[in-house]
């Protein structure tokens, strides 16, 4: 893991994309992988599971991405069970993945190690 590269993106905010931008090619995304490889990524997509202690650990999990998320106005999909919160992140903007797509990955796991210490 890129622990500078993850602390760089986490500090970003991410930014407006224009429709017709160009996703980032296979390169650009496996060096920002680097720094988030909690999340697996194919087809274009993040991918990432959180496993919680309860089901109400999950939902207060939720609840404090969800924020990160409003803030960088980056939206992931997600799918909440039992003990489990898993996201989807990619840009539609560009049919793929952009860097913002990794600036909130990057804050999702600063949070999360914060968040999983409580």
């Amino acid at each position: 893991m890129d622990l500078t590269l993850r602390q760089e993106l986490a500090g970003r905010s991410c930014a407006g994309i224009p429709k017709g931008s160009p996703a980032l090619t296979p390169d650009q995304a496996a060096r920002l992988a680097l720094a988030v490889p909690e999340w697996s990524s194919s087809g274009g997509k993040l991918e990432r599971e959180y496993i919680l202690k309860s089901y109400l650990s999950g939902v207060r999990w939720f609840a404090v991405l969800a924020d990160i998320a409003e803030q960088e106005d980056h939206h992931p999909d997600a799918f909440i069970t039992w003990r489990r919160v898993k996201l989807t992140l990619s840009t539609h903007t560009v049919a793929g993945l952009s860097e913002n797509d990794f600036i909130l990955a990057a804050k999702l796991e600063c949070a999360f190690e914060e968040f999983n210490t409580k």
